[in-house]
């Protein structure tokens, strides 16, 4: 695996958790929204990832370190299916004729748990890229001391 290929696996990782990171920020922006243009309140927005693999080279000649993959991208963006919070709130104006308002089903709770983890991904990454960074820059130096 040369240094370049853990370079961009490392920038792929980054790309990924930061639309991952967008995507909670507007979770939590939307959290009171009861009204979008695709009617009803917001559904929560969920990113999934999925492995970029090397089709450069075929499987049977990849063995040991030279197998590697290729990093991870955002494979779709999911909108959360499951059912709104129902609020009794007749002076809302998305109120129903029984009063209930639909609230988004987003936990702040469960988005923060999420960001934390985004957050820890997107620095792990960034570890990566400055551990190679400073070994690439090492290796040069080999034999001049």
């Amino acid at each position: 695996m040369s240094m370049f290929s853990i370079l961009d696996i490392s920038a792929s990782g980054l790309r990924a958790e930061k639309i991952r990171l967008n995507l909670i920020a507007e979770n939590l922006a939307n959290i009171e929204t009861t009204r979008t243009s695709l009617g009803g309140p917001y559904r929560r927005k969920i990113a999934s990832f999925s492995e970029i693999l090397d089709r450069r080279k075929s499987s049977q000649y990849r063995r040991g370190s030279d197998s590697s993959g290729g990093g991870v991208q955002v494979a779709s963006i999911i909108r959360d299916q499951s059912p709104p919070i129902m609020v009794y709130d007749p002076q809302h104006p998305d109120a129903g004729a029984d009063g209930f308002v639909a609230k988004p089903n987003i936990s702040v709770s469960d988005e923060i748990v999420d960001m934390i983890t985004a957050s820890r991904a997107y620095e792990a990454n960034v570890t990566v890229m400055n551990t190679t960074k400073n070994l690439a820059l090492k290796s040069l130096n080999i034999g001049k001391e």
